[in-house]
């Protein structure tokens, strides 16, 4: 019998240390700054690089100014666990972090990715949280999922609220652009800059790339398209429930500069500084004390003429938004949970009181629209004319003026699933409908970051949601062979209904959505 020859000793330790090299080099990745290296999960397919910092620290005297470059770092930087997520007050009880804390040193951006991976397409996701909370490290917005059916995740934390979005005479004089206020979406412009060029080296193809995000996020979304800094790093969009076309002075509508400057104004009175420097001075909890003194002052995206040069509608409406395919819609139910639990409740009386005060002499037309012949048909208009004026129009209207404007395919869906939560759950929502942001796990197949009691229809519905974005995410279409056809929207206003068993539907309720837009075009 031939004996095999055995390698010796040495040979068989170099060739272990060389698989051994080979298989950390893999997970060192040199970006901006220096080297990352990140971690494995997944069974070992899936490279993870958590807390990669993309900008400079705003801190100091880089507080409220223009993201600056990275600052570099030397030897390895352990990409491992989550950077800080901006800071923020508690404002939202489903928002669940997994960073070690929050603070002003806080652009950091994770990134998911398929290992070995080789010029696949990019899906960079912004976060939700009325521009005032959340993180790019929140559970449902894992990207490990579409890592798998191979895209390139990456998640980003970008400035909010009073740090992101404060605007004062002062600040606009500092700016070479004579602008102040949108800190937080020129972070968010910094992070796609930073995509450009440093995502190869992770296997994305910085000619792929499609944004998205959620409710602020998709706000964000549709400002990015508006803007001349970011419009032309992206070839592809995601909106899930919301778009810069709110109605009247809507909680997240874009502002005018001078109106920001004044919230400003009043915010630096009721911090009890007189300059920017005393402002930069204060600690951020000094800061969110100070707003709780000055009222109602809201701290949004804001027409500066450098991020935005005009109101979204008008960039919009000229066509001088990107054209870019889009894929957008919004849930059967955003928010008819705040009616119902509302003390007191509406009323025929009540709610027609408030038609006619809304609307004035267009008041007998709403109510045609949003009837109110008995308490319970006024209870369902009320939250019909909530989710309206909150979600479903500014999105109606994002999609309407993409498909008119800038005739690119777009796709609209409805989200109707409604999360199994258990009897007893804070804020449930409405029982048998979808609220707002409940997609969310469904669409990164992250189900199992939520407490419910999920159904195999759930995971169903998740597979479903998960396929078709990560089809529209690699080609610009969420069609595929062997599922439901989802027609453009713009061919027969069409919508794609997504559930256990998606299914495709004529538009509902145009004539609210035509109606909400005539009255705020004449009295806005």
């Amino acid at each position: 019998m031939r004996r095999s020859k055995s390698l010796p000793l040495c040979a068989v330790l170099s060739l272990f240390l060389a698989i051994t090299w080979a298989a950390t080099d893999t997970h060192r990745v040199k970006v901006d700054g220096g080297v990352v290296e990140g971690t494995t999960i997944s069974s070992g397919s899936i490279r993870i690089f958590k807390g990669i910092p993309y900008a400079a620290p705003p801190v100091g005297n880089l507080r409220w100014k223009e993201p600056m470059p990275v600052v570099a770092w030397s030897g390895i930087r352990q990409a491992d666990a989550f950077g800080a997520r901006c800071f923020q007050p508690l404002l939202y009880s489903d928002m669940i972090f997994r960073d070690a804390g929050m603070g002003e040193d806080c652009l950091f951006l994770n990134v998911w990715t398929p290992l070995n991976a080789r010029q696949l397409p990019v899906l960079v996701y912004f976060h939700g949280g009325g521009f005032g909370a959340g993180s790019g490290d929140e559970p449902r917005y894992d990207g490990e999922n579409f890592a798998r059916k191979g895209v390139v995740v990456v998640t980003v934390n970008y400035r909010l609220g009073v740090l992101g979005f404060l605007a004062h005479p002062e600040l606009t004089l500092e700016s070479p652009h004579k602008a102040s206020g949108n800190y937080g979406m020129l972070d968010q412009v910094a992070a796609l800059r930073w995509v450009e060029r440093n995502i190869a080296a992770f296997g994305g193809d910085p000619r792929k790339v499609t944004i998205g995000g959620e409710s602020a996020g998709s706000f964000a979304v549709s400002a990015l398209m508006a803007s001349p800094l970011s419009r032309k790093l992206f070839r592809g969009a995601i909106g899930e429930s919301g778009a810069m076309f709110s109605t009247g002075s809507g909680t997240l509508a874009a502002q005018p500069l001078a109106q920001a400057e004044h919230s400003g104004l009043e915010l630096a009175a009721a911090a009890g500084a007189e300059t920017v420097a005393e402002l930069r001075a204060k600690t951020p909890e000094d800061l969110v004390r100070a707003l709780s003194q000055a009222g109602q002052l809201r701290f949004t995206p804001i027409v500066d003429g450098y991020f935005l040069t005009a109101s979204p509608g008008s960039i919009y409406s000229q066509g001088h938004q990107s054209h870019v395919p889009l894929l957008a819609g919004w849930n059967a139910d955003e928010v008819r949970i705040g009616v119902l639990t509302a003390s007191p409740r509406p009323t025929m009386e009540t709610f027609a009181a408030r038609l006619r005060t809304a609307f004035g002499d267009q008041a007998d037309v709403a109510l045609k629209l949003y009837p109110a012949s008995n308490d319970e048909e006024a209870l369902r208009s009320a939250g019909d004319l909530a989710s309206d004026q909150f979600i479903d129009y500014c999105t109606w209207k994002w999609i309407e003026l993409q498909v008119k404007t800038a005739r690119t395919p777009v796709y609209r869906y409805q989200f109707d699933r409604a999360v199994p939560f258990p009897e007893g759950t804070p804020d449930r929502g409405v029982k048998g409908l979808a609220g707002h942001s409940w997609e969310l796990e469904y669409v990164f197949g992250a189900l199992d970051s939520k407490k419910a009691d999920w159904q195999l229809e759930d995971r169903k519905t998740s597979d479903t949601m998960a396929g078709y974005f990560a089809r529209f995410i690699k080609t610009g279409d969420p069609n595929g062979e062997g599922i439901e056809p989802w027609p453009a929207f713009g061919m027969n206003h069409e919508v794609m209904h997504l559930d256990a068993v998606s299914h495709v539907a004529p538009e509902q309720h145009r004539d609210r959505y035509e109606f909400v837009d005539e009255f705020y075009r004449v009295h806005q």
